[in-house]
């Protein structure tokens, strides 16, 4: 049985620093420029360099996104930007363009080179012709069913790896490649800047009655024609590690900490459990379902894994997520009177019943017993978001552990 690698997004420092601790083998990132999602917060080039260490004291590896579709005037940047990436040795870069991928073979070979699901990645051919060109892994377009990707594996060399999302957003085009965002906004998706139009409440107008709109209807269920679901495949681990992909690719470079966390402790633990016995796997089951449950999503779905989609696979009423908890921050350090500093990004209260999450699957019910500003003054709550805190929970915790409440 291969090896299986659990892939997580970051979208900063602080959320890559979550996602090691929380249980990711890789995680991966993008630089403030030549990566598909423009409007994260994204990591300076000094923020690369320290989440690149702190990953590397855990064993876990960075690979960072240059997936754009370059145009000619990105060229020239493209080359600087790859010859800074060489100085910060990164474990691998994840390229679509084949332009951009000659470069990065020029300017730094040592660095692997992964292709992303944004080149179609569809067949075996496509995974044959990157290998010859000396790239490690592939990531399979969405679009592919666990039948497809067997029968990749079949036909590739067996030091090739395969990539596949198994959790997130599902985008609504082919293999990532969309023209909504570019066409309707200004904004072009495969520059990094989609502004998800595909999520938007349609209505038709006739040519001769302007201003009359009409609604879209799909079975008379709703108007949000484009509305997919989210991938979830933690109640498929077995069928996932038994087709022969090496890295398991959580979707999520715009998300919180919160969302990271959740879901990279919900995959690591069901890996783990599979590995070690698949019968522990499905009795945890109930686990897995719950804490999946527990970040935000749009409802779920197996996306191709099993087949073309249905009508079942959309949400046509609604274009809104399910929310089931509200983060407030996380333990940036905890001091000798057993206080977590904080730094706050929701309301909560003194008196207030929030949760403790560790990394290690459990969660613990606190009452919030104190909150104090940086000069030791008490509060009776956190309003302002990004404010430095104490919190006396009455309870052990640990640098990184999680705060978060119930809705």
């Amino acid at each position: 049985m291969r090896k299986i690698e659990l892939l997580v997004p970051a979208s900063s420092l602080e959320v890559l620093k979550i996602a090691v601790i929380f249980g990711a083998d890789a995680v991966y990132i993008g630089g403030e420029a030549f990566g598909l999602r423009a409007k994260a917060k994204n990591f300076s080039h000094e923020d690369m360099k320290q989440g690149i260490a702190f990953a590397h004291e855990y064993g876990v590896k960075v690979y960072v996104t240059v997936n754009i579709l370059a145009h000619n005037y990105d060229l020239p940047g493209v080359r600087e930007y790859l010859e800074e990436l060489k100085e910060l040795k990164p474990d691998a870069l994840i390229i679509a363009d084949p332009g951009i991928y000659m470069y990065a073979k020029e300017i730094c070979p040592e660095i692997e080179r992964h292709i992303s699901t944004q080149a179609n990645n569809t067949n075996y051919e496509t995974y044959r012709f990157w290998y010859n060109l000396g790239a490690k892994r592939v990531v399979t377009a969405r679009e592919l069913s666990l039948a497809e990707i067997r029968e990749i594996r079949e036909h590739i060399p067996d030091d090739m790896e395969i990539e596949t999302f198994v959790h997130g957003a599902m985008c609504i085009s082919y293999s990532g490649r969309c023209l909504l965002s570019n066409y309707l906004a200004g904004r072009d998706a495969n520059q990094g800047a989609c502004t998800h139009p595909c999520r938007w409440k349609y209505s038709i107008v006739e040519e001769k009655r302007p201003g009359e709109y009409m609604p879209v209807f799909e079975n008379e269920r709703g108007t949000y024609i484009f509305n997919s679901k989210d991938l979830c495949m933690i109640e498929h681990i077995d069928d996932i590690v038994n087709s022969g992909i090496d890295s398991l690719k959580i979707e999520g470079r715009m998300k919180t900490a919160l969302y990271v966390a959740t879901v990279a402790r919900t995959y690591r633990k069901a890996i783990d459990d599979y590995m070690e016995s698949p019968e522990k796997y499905q009795a945890n089951m109930p686990w897995y379902q719950e804490q999946i449950s527990n970040c935000t999503y749009r409802q779920f779905t197996t996306g191709f894994f099993y087949g073309k989609p249905d009508e079942n696979t959309q949400i046509y009423d609604n274009n809104t997520y399910q929310k089931e908890y509200t983060y407030l921050g996380f333990a940036e350090a905890v001091d000798d009177r057993g206080f977590a500093q904080i730094t706050q990004r929701n309301k909560f209260s003194a008196g207030e019943t929030i949760e403790i999450m560790k990394p290690d699957g459990q969660n613990r019910s606190v009452t919030v017993k104190g909150i104090y500003d940086e000069e030791g003054n008490p509060m009776e709550s956190a309003p302002h978001a990004q404010q430095k805190l104490f919190v006396d929970l009455g309870a052990e915790i640990s640098v990184y552990d999680l705060l978060r409440r119930a809705e």
